[in-house]
């Protein structure tokens, strides 16, 4: 396997395991949100400026690429305070799927603005990508027998997965001139930066947690942080963004799973859930895939 592929391999696996980790923690989720970044931040710092080419880069990095790479960090903070807060509120597997299911809401910004154009399949697959966003969403609003999913947390999980497809789209945009560790701190500094007033606008504290919770934030940081976006960001420089889209394919089983198996999250993915998770999935597949013309 190619370094490129083994690295989102291991990124995946790396990412699946947020959400269980966000779970195991009694912090308020936007707590949580600010301190994972924060903590990737310092994982990352020394290992983009300790180099002297690092420290090279970046400074030389031009300010439109700067500029851009602030605007991918509040990207980033969005993404983190819609997800990590709508797992308060759904179901683990509900969450990362529609979470997951960017590619179907932005493939048609990448049509216009990165010229990937979409063949007829991607077209169908976009529309079967909504049709299973419809299924889950609905099906779950009003189910009795499933408590967990709520239409406020699969709004704040569909709207946080836009903000993902942003933060990938902008990363191929920029990493095609900026190394990954110079890349990863600006991006991972301005989102800490922009989670601190939202944090405050809405009450969840800065300081005060558990040891236990900030262990374990630490914990996702090294583990989805470092391992998981950093690697996938590394990645996004060297394989199309149709074929990374499919990798985090694994991500919604592999959360759903350990969700399920861990006895103190135990949960189990309503019909809904599974059905209108598994439509989305297929949808994400055609949506992503490339059509080589013969």
């Amino acid at each position: 396997m190619s370094r490129p592929y083994l690295a989102i391999s291991i990124s995946i696996v790396a990412v699946s395991f947020a959400s269980v980790l966000i779970l195991s923690c009694e912090a308020p989720p936007l707590s949580i949100a600010f301190y994972r970044i924060l903590f990737t931040t310092a994982i990352v710092a020394p290992l983009a400026l300790l180099r002297e080419k690092g420290r090279a880069e970046l400074l030389a990095i031009p300010r439109s690429a700067l500029l851009m790479m602030v605007l991918i960090g509040l990207v980033l903070a969005a993404h983190f305070a819609l997800w990590i807060t709508s797992l308060t509120k759904t179901s683990v597997a509900s969450s990362v799927v529609l979470v997951t299911a960017h590619p179907v809401f932005v493939a048609p910004v990448s049509h216009y603005l990165l010229k990937e154009r979409l063949s007829g399949l991607n077209v169908i697959g976009i529309g079967i990508g909504v049709a299973g966003v419809a299924l889950l969403v609905s099906g779950n609003y009003g189910y009795s027998a499933f408590a967990l999913d709520t239409l406020e947390g699969n709004v704040l999980a569909m709207l946080g997965g836009l903000a993902a497809g942003l933060y990938i789209l902008g990363g191929r945009v920029v990493r095609k001139t900026v190394s990954v560790f110079p890349y990863a701190l600006v991006v991972y500094a301005a989102a800490t930066l922009a989670l601190i007033p939202i944090c405050l606008a809405f009450g969840a504290p800065l300081s005060g947690l558990r040891t236990e919770d900030y262990l374990i934030i630490l914990l996702m940081a090294t583990v989805a942080g470092l391992l998981g976006h950093t690697l996938y960001n590394w990645s996004l420089a060297h394989i199309r963004a149709a074929v990374a889209s499919v990798f985090l394919l694994g991500e919604p089983i592999g959360s759903s799973l350990l969700a399920y198996a861990l006895p103190w999250i135990r949960q189990e993915p309503s019909p809904f859930t599974l059905g209108g998770g598994a439509v989305i999935l297929l949808g994400i597949y055609l949506t992503a895939r490339r059509v080589t013309p013969r």
